[in-house]
């Protein structure tokens, strides 16, 4: 399996869990703990972490992109994040099923993104279905919070520390609770 056909498999949104796919994500993570080893091991500058990641994710990270490690994630090459983002130190990423972080997006410590659910059957437990996490503009994460798979937070959200996120977040809304609810509408001033 190519990295192409695996992006087009969790796409498609179609279960993991045939010998084919589980060798190539077995494959993908060993990569991805290797590059994450290294980000993590010793400290380095802003311009040699956005070396590091631009390997990890496969593509290049944008100049403006900063992170704080530790930084984990089982697999990196489905991580597309945009310009001005910045991720806090102890963030997990599980990418396999898509995660997406739009400008302006700020990621708080130990943050969770989720993208794979295991099957309810339990003969079939060890197969995962895939779902993306898109995190759309000026988005602010609190420290704590799980977003799971298949969740999409509106433009200028915020999620409240520990929240985990169930369900899409409309643009420019509080959520915060376990479950994730609504909170309050942010009022914007045009100044």
């Amino acid at each position: 399996m190519t990295l192409n056909e695996f992006l087009a498999h969790v796409e498609a949104r179609r279960p993991l869990g045939d010998p084919e796919t589980q060798t190539f994500m077995n494959e993908m993570s060993d990569e991805a703990r290797r590059i994450t080893c290294e980000i993590n091991g010793t400290y380095h500058s802003q311009d040699e972490l956005r070396e590091l990641f631009s390997r990890l994710f496969g593509k290049p990270v944008e100049p403006t992109f900063r992170v704080f490690p530790p930084f984990y994630t089982d697999f990196g090459k489905n991580i597309t994040t945009g310009k001005n983002v910045f991720i806090n130190a102890g963030c997990q990423f599980q990418d396999h099923g898509g995660v997406t972080i739009g400008d302006g997006t700020l990621v708080g410590h130990n943050v969770v993104f989720a993208t794979l659910n295991h099957d309810f059957n339990p003969q079939k437990r060890s197969w995962m279905t895939p779902a993306p996490i898109v995190v759309g503009k000026n988005v602010w994460i609190g420290s704590h919070a799980t977003i799971l798979q298949g969740v999409t937070i509106g433009d200028g959200a915020i999620v409240a520390a520990g929240a985990v996120v169930t369900k899409d977040v409309p643009a420019n809304t509080i959520v915060g609770g376990v479950p994730a609810k609504f909170i309050r509408k942010i009022e914007i001033n045009e100044e």
